[in-house]
C-alpha cells in the first residue's frame, strides 16, 4: 500500500496561526513520532508534510514534494485545517485570470475626451457581474454552483492623466458542472463584448493565472471515509462537508490524489490578529486521526 500523508500550511516564525495550523503541524510530527516504533506492524507508510507556503496560495512545499521524482506519491492525504463539526471531502474548484484593458491615455483637463482604460474596464466588471451562471441541479451529487468575483482593479496613477491600461483580477469557482473551460468561455465572450461595444486599437488581454478542479470524496472513499469512520468511534457528530473555498484539496485532485480538507480544533477568528483555537479538544482530535491513519494502514 502506498502511504498516505498528513499535511498542515504554517505560517513560521511568529506567533500564529495556532487555528490554522501549528497546532496541526504539531499533532502530526506527534502522531507520526507515536507510530514510528510500530512501523514494522504496519502496511504502507506515513509521511508529514509542512507547508510554509500554504496562505500565499503557492504551496510550494506541496509542489515541490509532488515534483520529486524519487519521492513515493501518496495514496491520500489529510490536511489539518481546523474544525471540528466536520470533514472537508470536497470543494468548488477555480479559475483566474488577470484581465488587461487597454485604452488610449490622455490629460484629465484636456478638451479631448477620452474614455480611460478604468472606464473601460468599469464596463466590463458590469458585464462580468451581469453573466449568467447555472445553478444547482435538482438532484445533483456537487452541492454548489458556480461563482464569479472580480477580486482586484488596478490602474492609474494620480488625478491628471486617464490610463491606457488598467488590470482586473478574475476569480471563478468551478464545479463538475462548470468547469474551467467554460469559465474561460464565459469570461472572454465578456471581454469580446467590451471590445464590441467600446472598440480601441488593442484587445482586452486574458492571462490565465490558475486552474484547479472541483473534487469531492465518495461516501466510501479514503481517506475520508477513515476519518469520518474514526471520528464517529469517538463520539463526535461529524458530517461530510463539500466546502464552497477552494483548497490544497483541489490542487491535490488535479494530481490523482485523493484528499481530505478541515478536520481539527474549534476555533475562532480565522485568519484574525485575535485567532485562537480551543485546546480542550485536542486530545479528541489527535485520537481521531490517530485512529483513522491506523485504520488505513492496517493496524
Amino acid at each position: 500500500m502506498r502511504p498516505q500523508l498528513l499535511a498542515a500550511g504554517v505560517c513560521w516564525p511568529g506567533s500564529g496561526p495556532w487555528a490554522d495550523s501549528k497546532l496541526a503541524a504539531s499533532m502530526f510530527c506527534h502522531i507520526a513520532e507515536d507510530l514510528a516504533p510500530r512501523v514494522s506492524q504496519l502496511r504502507g507508510g506515513l509521511a508529514v508534510l509542512l507547508d510554509v507556503d500554504e496562505h500565499t496560495g503557492n504551496f510550494g512545499g506541496a509542489r515541490a514534494c509532488l515534483a520529486d521524482e524519487a519521492a513515493v506519491r501518496p495514496a491520500g492525504v489529510m490536511i489539518g485545517y481546523p474544525g471540528i463539526d466536520e470533514v472537508v471531502v470536497g470543494g468548488r474548484g477555480l479559475w483566474r485570470a488577470v484581465l488587461t484593458v487597454h485604452a488610449p491615455s490622455g490629460h484629465s483637463g484636456s478638451s479631448r475626451t477620452v474614455v480611460g482604460a478604468i472606464s473601460r474596464a468599469a464596463h466590463l466588471v458590469r458585464l462580468l457581474d451581469a453573466a449568467e451562471l447555472p445553478g444547482v441541479e435538482a438532484g445533483a451529487e456537487f452541492p454548489l454552483p458556480p461563482k464569479l468575483s472580480v477580486t482586484a482593479c488596478h490602474g492609474g496613477e494620480g488625478f491628471s492623466v486617464t490610463p491606457d491600461r488598467c488590470d482586473l483580477n478574475v476569480d471563478v469557482r468551478t464545479t463538475p458542472g462548470f468547469d474551467a473551460h467554460d469559465a474561460e468561455t464565459l469570461v472572454r465572450k465578456a471581454a469580446a463584448e467590451l471590445d464590441a461595444e467600446m472598440p480601441v486599437q488593442s484587445p482586452t488581454e486574458i492571462r490565465l493565472v490558475a486552474a484547479w478542479p472541483p473534487f469531492q470524496l465518495a461516501d466510501a472513499e479514503q481517506p475520508g471515509a477513515a476519518l469520518l469512520n474514526a471520528a464517529a468511534e469517538a463520539g463526535l457528530m461529524v458530517r461530510p462537508k463539500t466546502a464552497g473555498p477552494s483548497n490544497i484539496g483541489n490542487l491535490l485532485a488535479g494530481e490523482g490524489i485523493p484528499a481530505t480538507a478541515g478536520f481539527g480544533v474549534p476555533y475562532e477568528g480565522l485568519h484574525g490578529i485575535d485567532e485562537r483555537a480551543h485546546l480542550a479538544e485536542l486530545p479528541t482530535v489527535y485520537a481521531v486521526y490517530q485512529r483513522a491513519v491506523l485504520g488505513l494502514l492496517g493496524d
